[in-house]
Order: structure tokens, then sequence, then C-alpha cells
């Protein structure tokens, strides 16, 4: 990306959270003045960061490929204050020998204040530390979209001009909720979770790991997950169904250990003589998929020059660790529609703008939505397997057990990489659905992993706490 010339366009972003942040330096670094509005202060001098209102905050992270290279291309200088605190660049070897980058090791709330502090630094980036009210509008007749469009926002009572406001503020965000449709595809995971920071005693070696971003196994009737960060620190994660009560009782220490002592992988993990407790235990809160889209219930965007980005467009479940990811590949694309509206010889129409909302929801549509009805397929099969039930063939087989038929079936591996690395959407493996459904049509299923059942996890979890 090449620094403009000034075009003078004023841009509002809601929210300073990693997508609100990395847009904020791309725009003013391509010569828009930004107010980058977010009700938190930041992290306290010498203090513990609680960035309240931002659960995902403290829980685990993956911080795949796309977020890395976004960030490095956007905001100049990041990778070298990454490295100071600790973030280590992860990657993995082909069979041919090649080396693939997999992403970092680095916890949400050290990648997020590193980043706050590489962007608060960016000229023509300006941070207001209040709540937003409302997006205010103005009449854009002369214009070939006649109509009312968005024209900045008002913060505590402050009104702040933009010719662009951009809605980074989650999918919680409440102040534009009403102007937009109804969720456009996904649901409730009914998956809950919950984690705990742990740090690598001076000279031990990590435990079991899959691949350089996580290590995970699928137990008779719940999921182990165990992401490393920085500086051996690693959150450890028991991934639960959600409409059952036999398994709540994770959220209290004495529980979670017992757990984690009678999981043998997690046993590894989190072995007194390998590592220590940094963190109490994270109960995570209600998960969902969710895709929706740029447009109101009337199908016409929900207000020309607003543009929503992030987990207000794209939700999935953590357990892929995608979130950072989807997030940050549509900061490319609504970078590159940007690009292309900008003049550099003044600030860019009100149908240069609304084009850009237009262009964006399509990609969104066809670039995050099927990230979404995939993990919405994933997680319903999941459950009912959980439950008891058995894979229904008559249907898609999820790209999860897809994966797994490649342990019998070797033809169907070649095409995993791409998916798994997310340059590829979940329709690549359309082609070896044939072969993963041959598979299970032989009675063939997944092993569990070694450990107790969803029964005897349960019972653990209540002896611990009598």
């Amino acid at each position: 990306m090449c620094e403009r010339d000034e075009n003078d366009m004023k841009v509002a972003v809601i929210g300073a959270g990693p997508v609100g942040l990395v847009l904020a330096a791309a725009l003013a670094r391509r010569g828009s003045d930004v107010t980058l509005v977010d009700r938190d202060p930041g992290p306290p001098e010498g203090g513990t960061w609680a960035r309240k209102g931002v659960m995902q905050f403290h829980h685990a992270h993956a911080v795949r490929p796309q977020a890395v290279r976004t960030v490095r291309r956007e905001v100049p200088g990041v990778d070298s204050r990454l490295a100071d605190a600790g973030a280590e660049s992860l990657s993995f070897n082909l069979p041919d020998g090649t080396e693939v980058e997999a992403g970092l090791g680095c916890r949400r709330s050290t990648f997020e204040q590193v980043l706050r502090a590489a962007v608060l630094a960016v000229p023509r980036v300006t941070y207001l530390a209040a709540h937003v009210d409302a997006v205010t509008e103005r009449e854009s007749a002369g214009h070939s979209r006649a109509g009312v469009r968005a024209s900045g926002v008002v913060a505590d009572g402050q009104i702040v001009d933009a010719d662009l406001v951009v809605d980074a503020s989650g999918r919680s965000g409440r102040v534009n909720r009403q102007r937009r449709a109804p969720q456009g595809a996904g649901g409730a995971c009914g998956i809950a979770y919950v984690d705990r920071q742990y740090q690598l005693l001076p000279g031990a070696e990590p435990g079991p790991l899959v691949n350089p971003l996580a290590w995970q196994a699928n137990l008779e009737g719940y999921q182990c997950i165990v992401f490393p960060h920085e500086l051996g620190i690693f959150s450890v994660l028991i991934v639960r169904p959600s409409d059952g009560r036999d398994l709540v009782g994770l959220r209290h220490e004495p529980a979670f250990v017992a757990a984690c002592r009678a999981i043998p992988g997690l046993a590894e993990w989190t072995d007194p003589l390998r590592s220590v407790p940094v963190t109490g235990v994270l109960p995570g809160g209600s998960l969902i998929n969710a895709f929706r889209s740029q447009r109101s219930a009337t199908g016409e965007l929900a207000l020309p020059g607003l543009v929503f980005v992030g987990d207000s467009v794209c939700t999935t479940t953590p357990n892929f660790g995608r979130g950072l990811a989807t997030s940050m590949m549509q900061v490319d694309a609504l970078l590159r529609f940007v690009d292309e509206a900008l003049d550099p010889a003044g600030t860019p129409t009100a149908d240069q703008l609304t084009g850009v909302g237009e262009e964006f929801d399509a990609w969104c549509e066809a670039h995050m939505r099927p990230w979404v009805e995939d993990h919405d397929l994933m997680d319903s099969s999941l459950r009912r397997r959980w439950a008891g039930e058995d894979l229904d063939l008559s249907s898609r087989i999820p790209s999860d057990l897809v994966m797994a038929a490649a342990e019998v079936d070797p033809r169907i591996t070649p095409v995993l990489g791409p998916y798994v690395m997310m340059t590829a959407l979940p329709s690549s493996l359309d082609p070896v659905q044939p072969l993963a459904r041959a598979v299970y049509e032989t009675g063939w299923r997944p092993a569990y992993a070694p450990g107790p059942t969803r029964t005897e996890l349960a019972a653990v979890v209540a002896a611990a706490l009598v």
C-alpha cells in the first residue's frame, strides 16, 4: 500500500478492537482524518487492562496468518513491537520441506495492547474515549441515490463529523443494531466452554501439539483444546454441550483442575512440574455462529456511508480460532474497495462511498457467509453426536468429519490444506464429499481420544466440588 496525498476524507470508526484499530491506521495512512471512538480509556499504567464489555479479550485466541499479514502491512513497525512483547512467529513444514507461516503465538490481550500503542502513534488518528450514542444522518439529495446517508457520530454528546462511518463494535454492538436485517445465517452453537491460562516453567517443554497453533482432542461428549501463546503462556479449553448442567461446575477451580488431571493430554500440559496457572478459570459467554449483511429489512443498505465490519458481520465458533482471521480478511476487502473509490484529487463522492458498501456487502456474502454456514453445520452435527446420535449420511458431511475421513482414504488429504489455512472456501471440500461419505457408509467412525467420557468427567467434577 502506497501512502496517498491528502484526500480530506473524514472517517469515524466505532470500536477500538483489532478491526477498528487496523482500519484506523490504514485509512489515516491513506490520507483520511480518522476519529477512533471507544468507551474504554485504554490500559492503565502499570496495571491490568480489564477491557470491560469485551468478553473474548481475556479468552483463548489463535492469531492466524491472515491477521498477521494484514496487521504487518497496514501498521508498520508492529512486528517489532509484538516481538518485544514476546509474540512468536509460528510455522510448519510441508512434506516437501517447504516452510509455511502458521500465525502468531500471542494472547489477544497482548496483541491488542501492542496494536493499540502502534496505531495511536499513527498521524491523523485521534482517539476519543466515549460511548457512541448515535450515528448522525444528512440528506444526500443531488446525488444519483437520493435520501439520507451517514454524516458522523454522536459520542457522549459530542458530534464527530464524518464522510464514512465504520461500525467495528462487534456482534454485541447496539448503536446500529435496529438498522439491519435479522441474522442471515447461523444460530446458537449449543456449545459452551471454560478456559484458563498457564505458563511453562523455565526450561519446560510444551505438551503435545497437533500443529503449531493448537492441540485438540475429541472425547466422548466434549472437546479439549490448547492454544499456545507468547512467553510460554498457553490457554486450556474444555468445550462442552450447553444444554446440560453436568459439566457447569468446570467453572470452579477445583473442578477444572481435577478435570485437567483426568484428561491425558491436559494432564501433560498442566502438570505442576511443567506449568503453573496464571489466571483463574474463565467461563466463556454464549457462543453463536452468525452472518449479517450490510442491509436493512427492506433490502437496501442499512445506511449509505455506514459500513459494518468484523464480528458484527461474521462470527464463528472459536474452536477453530478463525475470528481474527475472518475479521482481517474483511479489513483487506474493505480497504480494496476504499482504495478504488478514493480520488487523490479530493474526497470520494457520496455515490462512491455508497458503492463501497454495496461491493463490500457482496464480497461478504461470497466470502464470509460460507464460513458461518460451515461452522453451523459442524456444530449442529457435533451436538447431535454428543447426544448419542449417529452421523446423518443423507446430508452434507461436516468439514471436521471430512478431514477425519482422510485417515481412512488418503485421496481426501490434498484438498484439506487450503481449507484448514483458510486460503480456500469450505466449498473446496465439495470434490471429496463422495469419498468421505463412502468412508462413513462402511460404518467407520473417528476414534475418541483417550480420556473420560462425559459421564465420567461429570463424576470427576461432582467429586471435586463436594
